[in-house]
């Protein structure tokens, strides 16, 4: 199947919904509050479109679930723009919390408007979210909506525990590989499993269905996230709209730093002599290579994509939706950026 022609309408789709509900700000007097939304979202400023608005992995795995579960993926847009906004207020939270300057090759939202605007402006995506999965109460039953409002604000403290076991990491003297797993599976991998949770409930599949759509988004959101971390070290600057320098210089835990320090090599050794300098990326990147990071970051990150296609197998997808999913999910997980 040609995955992009079917994937379009529900991207236009998202976008008009993601429009519809940001539109609750969209008043005389706070006009320039909802521009800084608009920004954010990538649709308008300085380097708007496409890139700037992300790949909307998290709305779009949501929709395929619940269209291969047999429902009309329409049906659950208004879930699908709540998930979208909740993976974008804690992005906006962590360029502040992070300092990161720089967002999907633009400056980021706190950068531009400054933190106390950045916060309100989260706090304001967050709320939104919020309101976008009540818009479920026409289509749905009060027992299916309510579960799915739950599903969410349980995935949203996670969020914050992911969050808080990330920027904890960054003073924590000797964090292992094992620490690792419940940072990301609350800071990535717990919205990705949501959304397939709540696609899967909003296409009416009974509990064990939905416990197996469960698996395969948690499966996902580990080996996106460790691809992710394989990136930031060795990835193309112009096609991940990040700095490779970032994981590097800004000192993070990420899944091959973790190896690294666990060989107590080369890398080890100079990593624990201080912050790293832009000036070093390159031999200290070149470094952990050597030293086996990214090979294993690579099959652990396919180990976590083999789990998350056996689950989605037993998930058993219907119908193009179906086809479309596994498709989106083996692209995502091959990328480059």
């Amino acid at each position: 199947m040609n995955l992009q022609e079917y994937i379009i309408p529900l991207q236009v789709a998202l976008e008009s919904e993601l429009k519809r509900q940001i539109s609750r700000l969209d008043k005389v007097g706070i006009h320039s509050f909802h521009d800084i939304l608009t920004y954010h979202l990538g649709w308008t400023g300085e380097g708007s479109g496409q890139e700037a608005q992300g790949k909307r992995v998290r709305p779009i795995l949501l929709m395929l679930s619940t269209a291969s579960c047999g429902e009309n993926w329409e049906l659950s847009l208004p879930a699908a723009a709540a998930v979208e906004l909740v993976h974008n207020f804690s992005l906006v939270h962590d360029d502040i919390q992070d300092n990161s300057n720089i967002r999907r090759g633009r400056e980021t939202v706190w950068k531009m408007w400054g933190m106390p605007q950045g916060i309100n402006a989260g706090d304001a995506m967050f709320v939104l979210s919020n309101l976008a999965m009540l818009d479920l109460i026409p289509t749905y039953s009060p027992e299916i909506t309510l579960k799915g409002a739950k599903i969410l604000q349980g995935t949203c403290l996670e969020l914050t525990c992911g969050q808080f076991l990330d920027m904890s990491y960054e003073t924590k003297e000797d964090p292992t590989l094992e620490d690792y797993w419940p940072m990301v599976g609350g800071k990535t991998a717990a919205l990705i499993s949501a959304s397939c949770t709540l696609g899967a409930l909003l296409g009416k599949a009974d509990e064990s269905v939905q416990d197996a759509y469960q698996s395969f988004g948690h499966y996902l959101g580990l080996s996106f996230q460790i691809q992710d971390d394989l990136l930031g070290i060795w990835g193309d600057m112009d096609l991940t709209g990040k700095s490779t320098e970032s994981d590097l210089v800004s000192g993070k835990k990420s899944f091959p730093i973790l190896f690294g320090l666990r060989n107590n090599g080369a890398f080890a050794k100079r990593w624990k002599k201080g912050p790293i300098l832009p000036s070093e990326v390159d031999e200290i990147a070149e470094t952990l290579e050597k030293e086996g990071a990214r090979s294993f970051t690579q099959e652990t990150a396919d180990q976590m994509t083999d789990m998350a296609m056996k689950f989605l197998s037993v998930a058993n997808p219907k119908g193009k939706a179906g086809e479309a999913l596994f498709a989106f999910s083996n692209d995502l997980l091959s990328r480059n950026a």
